[in-house]
């Protein structure tokens, strides 16, 4: 069970964690960030982390230990998502030669943006995190959907593009 505390002792216990354990969070964060840009990001992730969870504390552990655990599980969720950013923009590094080398566009990818672009905001989201290879977990946790709502949606989007492709394509020269 969790300690019952007003708003203010919150804030107050916030600070006074966050002063007395900077150093143990910036070794955390040294550890999983190169770049100073990175550690700034990091640390404000881990300390917005901490404020988030405060309330979940039950003193049944040391508070260094807790301030361990919430800042490792950050770091180390903040570093698989910048090592998959950082091979996706390898990734498009590696493809841009391509792209902006073409000579003509394929005209299935031209009708398949503009399709994209009539729908519904949710729907092209959820289009766009499907072609980028996301998981229906990762696109739960990006749009804040379940991941059952997410498969019917999905599938709902495919039918909707499937039909509309053979359609357009059948009627093609």
């Amino acid at each position: 069970m969790a300690l019952p505390m007003t708003d203010s002792e919150r804030l107050q216990l916030f600070q006074e964690w966050l002063g007395r354990h900077r150093g143990l969070i910036f070794k955390v964060v040294r550890a999983h960030a190169r770049a100073a840009s990175d550690q700034d990001d990091l640390f404000q992730e881990i300390a917005t982390q901490l404020w988030n969870s405060l309330p979940r504390y039950r003193g049944e552990s040391a508070e260094t230990t807790w301030i361990y655990r919430v800042a490792l599980n950050t770091a180390l969720a903040w570093s698989r998502r910048a090592w998959r950013e950082q091979r996706r923009s390898e990734e498009m590094a590696q493809a841009l030669p391509a792209l902006t080398s073409a000579t003509k566009p394929d005209p299935r990818l031209e009708w398949l943006y503009e399709q994209l672009a009539q729908l519904e905001s949710v729907d092209r989201a959820l289009a766009l995190l499907l072609l980028d290879g996301l998981s229906y977990r990762e696109m739960s946790e990006t749009l804040g959907l379940s991941e059952s709502h997410i498969g019917v949606r999905l599938h709902r989007l495919k039918q909707q593009l499937s039909q509309l492709a053979q359609a357009h394509f059948r009627h093609e020269p």
